[in-house]
């Protein structure tokens, strides 16, 4: 059996239509619950009641961790690729339905049933939890398949047919910007035009980082699991992280950065001179994830987080955050999306002195409130180790994801032992601000698809000007431009085939190129161009000098 436990703000479902041999029925074909904690079940071969059972005694213990008292059971066949029979497996979901009935409010999706999801998740760290259960279906099924010989590729790619045409993978494919092989389950392949976009949005964030003060560092992928034992993450965290026992002791992929980041404020001594210490981190995290329930960029088991932390003194706190909330509306202002702040307090887990949760929290809403930044308590949804406050972005069809955050964190330094030379020539425990503006770059990417529907501003367009020729016998004089462009550090391509002109120009349309130079007999005679933007309106007999300042004008403002 596969799970996957999400804290959720809100769930809504339409059941459409019966889909398996087995279903039951929809007594409410529109349902929605909030505050509830939503399980996706996959029922696997071989899984029992014993099967469920601990699966129940699990979400139990989640659910007293929360602090919640309604959950939904919610069939989810997507999972896993080894299901159960669908009359057994109806069975076995019915039975966990009756468990949790006994304890919580709880609630049933049908099973059978195509269903309509709409889940509003939390944006705390512990508010997605995968767990597996039972015999090893998978790994069985593997063991039966026909061994694949040695020089055999394996490239089979996730197959996005069916998809919504404004859905990311959707668009992905069309453009030919990312792929998911099974060999690395839950990984995004980037292509050359994909990474083009990953590789700007990284530099767009080092910009803004470098102006501001920070300083890049870059630690190791592995580490001894002593390290999140003293950070905490492993008592609360080790269920999503990638762990293995070797010669020298039980390692594990890091799934955040603080820990390592810490470590290097540690190698040496500090003055209350030299903080505020900003660190940038744009390293690579694995977080262990059912594969079943990624959706391509949303959810993935490699991800990379515009990481930030802030080692400072207590008296710098308010102001550093000030800081950062001008930071995050000039990164949003850029993308013209709108954002809305989150304000979480101290949750039901969490570690530290309630004092200094107070003080934090205290510190974070001052920050809020002198910024003139409106924003809403969201009641028990910090971090185990401090508060935060969260943003909401909404994107062009209205929908809200929770992507920037930042967390005043004075548990982390107290665990680490850190120190710094105060004013007064004692030893002080300076506080840590966690902080990242996109969140994970690959859902960023995801969401950034979809809110522009592949129409990318130049800035960010993988190809910004495609050169077409109306003949073979123009190709010198077309080389001729395209080599301008490349000279100057534009993403420039050439198309000097024999295809007709209108060929040339609806190809470019399906890429979303922003503009298309089109170069006939006048253009060459003249030593011009002629330039089609993307929405069909173009400028005739212009000087090539002319576009370039033009398109790098558009480009170095980021002009969405």
């Amino acid at each position: 059996m596969r799970i996957l436990e999400l804290d959720c703000d809100s769930v809504r479902y339409e059941a459409v239509k019966p889909e398996a041999e087995v279903y039951e029925d929809a007594k409410e074909k529109s349902v929605c619950v909030d505050d509830v904690l939503l399980v996706l079940a996959s029922v696997e071969e071989g899984d029992s009641d014993q099967t469920a059972q601990a699966a129940v005694r699990d979400i139990t213990k989640f659910m007293g961790q929360l602090g919640r008292k309604k959950v939904m059971l919610y069939p989810y066949a997507h999972l896993s690729s080894y299901l159960a029979r669908p009359r057994e497996a109806m069975a076995i979901v019915n039975g966990m339905y009756a468990s949790l009935s006994e304890s919580f409010e709880a609630y049933k999706a049908p099973f059978g049933w195509t269903k309509k999801p709409t889940f509003a998740i939390k944006g705390h760290p512990l508010a997605e939890q995968a767990r597996s259960y039972g015999p090893a279906a998978g790994e069985k099924a593997y063991k039966k398949a026909k061994p694949v010989e040695a020089n055999t590729a394996i490239v089979r790619k996730s197959d996005w047919s069916g998809l919504p045409k404004g859905d990311h993978r959707t668009i992905g494919e069309q453009l030919d910007l990312y792929s998911f092989q099974e060999v690395s389950p839950s990984m995004v392949y980037w292509h050359p035009n994909g990474h083009v976009i990953y590789r700007e949005l990284v530099k767009f964030i080092r910009e803004l980082e470098e102006a501001d003060g920070y300083e890049e560092t870059s630690t190791p992928a592995l580490s001894n699991t002593a390290l999140w034992h003293v950070s905490g993450h492993y008592e609360h965290y080790k269920d999503n992280m990638f762990m293995f026992q070797s010669d020298m002791g039980e390692l594990g992929l890091k799934p955040m950065n603080c820990p390592s980041t810490i470590l290097i404020y540690k190698s040496k001594r500090w003055s209350y001179r030299d903080l505020p210490f900003r660190t940038a981190t744009f390293d690579k995290l694995y977080r262990k994830e059912v594969s079943g329930a990624l959706s391509g960029l949303f959810r993935v088991m490699e991800l990379t987080q515009d990481d930030g932390h802030i080692f400072l003194t207590e008296e710098q706190v308010e102001k550093e955050a000030e800081r950062f909330l001008r930071f995050v509306q000039k990164v949003y202002d850029t993308f013209g999306m709108r954002f809305t702040a989150k304000l979480s307090t101290k949750p039901k887990e969490s570690m530290g002195d309630g004092e200094l949760w107070d003080k934090a929290t205290a510190m974070l809403r001052d920050a809020l409130k002198r910024s003139g930044m409106p924003y809403e308590i969201k009641e028990g949804e910090g971090a185990f180790y401090g508060p935060k406050i969260d943003f909401d972005v909404h994107d062009s069809m209205g929908r809200a994801w929770q992507l920037a955050t930042m967390q005043v964190d004075y548990q982390q330094p107290i665990n680490f032992g850190l120190e710094y030379a105060g004013e007064d020539g004692k030893l002080h425990t300076p506080v840590i601000i966690h902080r990242a503006a996109l969140g994970s770059v690959e859902r960023f990417a995801a969401i950034l698809v979809e809110h522009y529907k592949g129409k990318f501003p130049a800035w960010l367009a993988p190809v910004q000007v495609i050169v077409a020729s109306l003949s073979e016998q123009l190709g010198e004089y077309a080389q001729k431009v395209y080599g301008s462009l490349k000279d100057e550090g534009l993403r420039a391509a050439l198309d000097i085939s024999d295809r007709t002109l209108q060929y040339k120009i609806r190809d470019a349309k399906m890429k979303e190129i922003p503009y298309t130079i089109i170069l006939g007999k006048k253009e060459e005679e003249a030593r011009t161009i002629s330039v089609r933007m993307r929405d069909g309106t173009q400028k005739n007999q212009i000087r090539l000098e002319e576009f370039v300042a033009m398109l790098k004008q558009e480009i170095g403002s980021r002009k969405y």
